[in-house]
């Protein structure tokens, strides 16, 4: 017994930390010893204690409901993939996906709208070139990019409008390749005239070595941060010994694997646009967070490993979010970081107060996102916009009165009625009025435009 009483008695002591017999409930006992009271190790088991999923635990072992919930989600989702896998076969065919890009098999509107963005990467490395050989002052060659990028935002759009082949799908993706590449372009003449003037501060101090300059302006270095996983250009990015081969194949089937979910998803959704019958819109809701997953996270890290990009900080912990402004800073790395190195700080540099350059970087953001979903479904109706700033104005108003897991819920509930929900009106309205053109045209020969859709119908 003896025993029996030292053991559970370094036992209470390891786990609970403060005994409940020393608490002020049990004062009146007044257990002063444990010759005047032997069983007192065995009768007082409680102490003090929040539970673990109460706001006042610290405990933040929580992985084990991150994987149950993972569980969960996959199997929710598990018909979809079996149904569809059923019914229409392994859906990732790459006869389909060129005969989506394809118009009379001589035409590839993406492809090459994509191939043509080589251009623009060419003209800005010859132009930091001409700038080392004192060819071009820093004024001109500044000018000459500025040039060069607005005729890079400008030629996507205007092949997009004038071209009826594109199909929306093909236009989405070439929109993005080339908001991203204006976004690098940008970063990377920005960032090497910071060399260059830092060089110049180096002559004027003593000589300087050209040579160490003049190394770094090659394809090799321009392509690979044109390849790697980051908006914002620097000299020598941080990368790993080796590539990483099981991880590399296991990025590679978990895209393969949400690419199958996705475009299932997307068949069931619009399929019943056509045909008149109910829709749902938690397949679209679906098929954005999938979509968000994939470019974030495995499309991303897939890059790095393969480049053994070391930088893989694609997001923070956006999820633990309790206001919107934490969300918006913490979703997209790459893209915040290259907004306060290039927009934000240069603004602020102009004497521009710091919540005036955080807002015209956010309404800069709002309109990139309407921007990008509008233009490949020729119709602007300003959704996206103004849910956006519908949700920076709940963020200023309401920050005082949701904190904490209040303000985390609030997150989450404009997340899910948020923008996804604008987004999925848009392809709604979009494919509604395919259906509507469908009607009255001749069935025997429907126009390009109407017959390129996102994916092939069954």
């Amino acid at each position: 017994m003896a025993s029996m009483r030292k053991r559970f008695s370094s036992s209470s002591v390891e786990e609970d930390g403060i005994s409940l017999c020393d608490s002020t409930s049990f004062s009146t006992f007044d257990l002063t010893s444990e010759e005047e009271h032997p069983y007192a190790s065995l009768l007082c088991c409680h102490s003090i204690q929040d539970s673990l999923l109460s706001s006042n635990s610290s405990f933040t072992g929580y992985r084990g409901i991150l994987n149950w919930i993972i569980i969960l989600l996959v199997l929710t989702h598990a018909h979809l993939f079996l149904e569809n896998f059923i019914q229409h076969g392994f859906l990732i065919d790459v006869k389909k996906v060129l005969g989506h890009l394809i118009e009379d098999n001589c035409n590839w509107p993406s492809v090459i709208l994509i191939l043509a963005a080589n251009t623009f990467a060419l003209i800005a490395l010859l132009l930091e070139r001409s700038q080392e050989k004192a060819m071009l002052s820093l004024s001109n060659a500044h000018r000459l990019h500025l040039t060069n990028l607005g005729l890079l935002v400008l030629f996507p759009p205007a092949v997009i409008v004038h071209e009826p082949a594109m199909s929306t799908g093909g236009a989405f993706f070439s929109l993005l390749f080339y908001t991203i590449l204006g976004m690098k372009l940008y970063s990377y003449q920005e960032t090497n005239r910071w060399y260059r003037l830092a060089h110049l501060e180096k002559e004027q101090n003593g000589p300087a070595s050209q040579k160490h300059h003049n190394e770094h302006l090659t394809f090799r270095e321009l392509y690979y941060f044109l390849l790697a996983p980051t908006l914002c250009f620097q000299r020598g990015f941080p990368c790993c010994p080796n590539v990483r081969i099981n991880k590399l194949l296991h990025r590679l089937i978990e895209m393969v694997v949400l690419v199958q979910i996705m475009v299932g998803i997307v068949q069931q959704w619009i399929e019943p646009i056509f045909q008149r019958s109910e829709i749902s819109f938690s397949a679209p809701t679906h098929f954005l967070w999938l979509l968000f997953f994939f470019l974030t996270h495995s499309y991303l890290n897939f890059c790095a490993e393969l480049l053994r990009f070391g930088d893989r900080h694609f997001y923070g912990d956006w999820w633990n979010a309790t206001t919107l402004i934490a969300f918006w800073k913490n979703w997209n790395i790459p893209f915040q970081r290259w907004c306060h190195r290039h927009i934000y700080t240069r603004l602020v540099e102009r004497n521009v107060s710091p919540s005036h350059a955080e807002l015209l970087v956010f309404l800069m953001s709002a309109a990139l996102c309407e921007y990008m979903i509008a233009l490949p479904l020729h119709s602007c109706r300003l959704w996206i916009f103004l849910m956006m700033v519908f949700e920076l104005l709940v963020a200023v108003f309401l920050r005082n009165y949701f904190q904490g897991n209040y303000g985390n819920g609030l997150v989450w509930l404009f997340l899910l009625l948020g923008p996804p929900l604008a987004v999925a009106t848009y392809f709604h309205d979009h494919y509604v009025s395919l259906r509507v053109n469908r009607q009255h045209r001749p069935s025997q020969s429907p126009p390009t435009s109407e017959r390129r859709v996102f994916l092939q119908l069954h």
